[in-house]
């Protein structure tokens, strides 16, 4: 109740800031980025949009990766309209395809740029039961499967960058309160069980788990930098619930009450970039890795979204999922793990079995 009432009085948080915070106003203690290349995905419009405006504006060299490149063209061009002399790249990016992964890691490290930040931000929720070309159920391929391989392929370059520079890297991964409404413990079963038509598909289930995978993801990854002993971060966050329009008839006291109500628990869109903002570049957060943001303060993830079991048992997972991609990519050996995928030919059957 308590949090209730701090998040719709905007009341901050331990960091001075809160729910009301803007992104701008969140960035305000960054100082001039103009050592930082981010890539962001999903900046075409929304909150990732938001997010690159504030970082451009404060210096930093974007990269923004897209499926629809005239939208990522439209994406630069106002960047630039705003931000006048923005360095701001455009590559093309299908974040359901893991080839295409592939591929634009590839011609990022062609481009022989530093990397500084790296956010995870890009997501979709699909109505209809759908899967990847690779065989993975669409929603979990896109928003969590598409953006570990992302993020593995260029472990190294951002290891290699902070070396080099000694500025710390971080990584963002965008996920949502939502992950905590996924209920069950069996969370690679599910998946196996709704890819494989077993089960029938329940599309906000499905954009839960994947966002639990976001979290889960976080906490592996963080343990991975340590391993490494690399200079990067990576925590995840919840953006909030955006404010849109609403379509709807408003005639009627009850109506008019509800949305007048709901008007208070949605952010702008301002308001919902200000957490991945923060944890990007803000100096209070320098050496904090592992963690879940709301708000601009650290808070709870799920029980499950906090598993270190659980987030194990991904990564391993996911890691053996993508391994042949890995080892095409970047020559390194991984051994293999407890699953399996089996991509069937057929178009229209398409299954994953866990072993």
């Amino acid at each position: 109740m308590l949090t209730s009432l701090r998040y719709l009085a905007g009341t901050a948080g331990p960091s001075g800031l809160g729910s009301r915070t803007t992104a701008e106003e969140a960035t305000a203690g960054a100082g001039d980025l103009r050592h930082v290349t981010a890539i962001i995905t999903g900046a075409t419009s929304g909150i990732g949009a938001e997010t690159a405006r504030v970082l451009a504006k404060r210096g930093a060299r974007l990269v923004l990766p897209a499926r629809s490149l005239k939208a990522a063209e439209d994406a630069r061009a106002r960047l630039r309209c705003e931000c006048p002399g923005a360095d701001v790249v455009v590559l093309p990016l299908d974040l359901s395809s893991l080839a295409s992964v592939r591929r634009f890691v590839a011609s990022f490290l062609d481009l022989g740029l530093p990397l500084n930040l790296l956010i995870n931000n890009a997501g979709k929720y699909a109505d209809r039961f759908a899967v990847s070309e690779d065989g993975v159920e669409m929603t979990f391929a896109t928003n969590y499967l598409g953006h570990f391989l992302l993020t593995r392929l260029l472990l190294e370059k951002m290891a290699e960058t902070a070396r080099e520079t000694g500025v710390e890297g971080r990584i963002v991964n965008v996920s949502s309160t939502i992950h905590s409404w996924f209920a069950g413990d069996d969370a690679l079963g599910y998946l196996d069980r709704v890819t494989r038509r077993k089960i029938p598909y329940d599309p906000t289930k499905a954009y839960a788990l994947s966002k639990l995978a976001n979290v889960l993801h976080t906490r592996a990854l963080a343990d991975r930098l340590r391993e490494m002993n690399a200079n990067v971060t990576a925590n995840c966050v919840h953006p909030g619930i955006v404010r849109t329009r609403l379509i709807r008839d408003r005639d009627g006291l009850i109506t008019n009450t509800v949305f007048f109500l709901a008007s208070k628990l949605l952010k702008t869109i301002p308001q919902a970039a200000a957490t991945t903002c923060y944890v990007a570049v803000h100096p209070a957060v320098a050496g904090v890795s592992g963690k879940y943001f709301a708000d601009c303060n650290e808070a709870a993830p799920s029980r499950l979204g906090a598993s270190s079991e659980e987030a194990a048992k991904l990564w391993s997972f996911s890691e053996n999922l993508t391994a042949e991609k890995i080892q095409k990519m970047m020559s390194v050996h991984v051994s293999a793990g407890g699953f399996r995928l089996q991509v069937q030919s057929s178009n229209t059957d398409r299954g994953m079995a866990l072993a």
